[in-house]
């Protein structure tokens, strides 16, 4: 029978096998231990992943489950201000569509607009890539610093999973 898997720090089981960062993380590995990373706080932990409940796929890049959205936001960083339209949001970043003129490693000040009654959630980002889906941020500080942001981010993974996961049928 295989076991879930749940983060050690918020005790949810929405986590994903993780690439290996670090050289302990490599050494684990001779061990059958590999590192996950939790899809609701963030967190970083190892486990042993035999018997473990995970997804059988590849490990992607990414580490966190990306929520589609269409927040709009400014930006601005050094003598570059830009407008766009957030495609994607995860706590560990976002991908927007802008004309603005970005280059990778760029640092922005991100303002996105969640809601009309609230104050836009403050970021710090660096352009990691851009691409024709468009400008992929990560954001500087970890979600967890910023409240409203991981707030947000959570209640609509709640949501999106809920619209995406199948309804489960009863056996009979």
């Amino acid at each position: 029978m295989r076991r879930s898997l749940y983060c050690p720090q918020c005790r949810h089981d929405k986590v994903v096998r993780a690439r290996p960062l670090s050289t302990t993380e490599r050494v684990a590995a001779l061990f059958m231990m590999v590192p996950f990373s939790c899809q609701q706080c963030s967190c970083r932990f190892l486990a042993s992943r035999i018997g473990a409940n995970v997804p059988q796929h590849a490990v992607e890049r990414r580490e966190h489950l990306r929520i589609p959205v269409r927040l709009y936001l400014s930006f601005s960083g050094g003598k570059v201000r830009g407008e766009g339209i957030v495609m994607d949001l995860s706590v560990g970043g976002c991908i927007i569509k802008s004309d603005t003129q970005v280059h990778i490693d760029d640092i922005f000040y991100l303002e996105i607009t969640t809601d009309q009654d609230e104050p836009p959630l403050e970021v710090a980002a660096m352009v990691r890539s851009i691409t024709q889906r468009g400008i992929a941020f990560k954001f500087l500080r970890a979600a967890q610093e910023n409240k409203r942001l991981l707030a947000f981010v959570q209640a609509r993974t709640a949501d999106h999973l809920e619209r995406t996961t199948p309804p489960l049928r009863a056996a009979g």
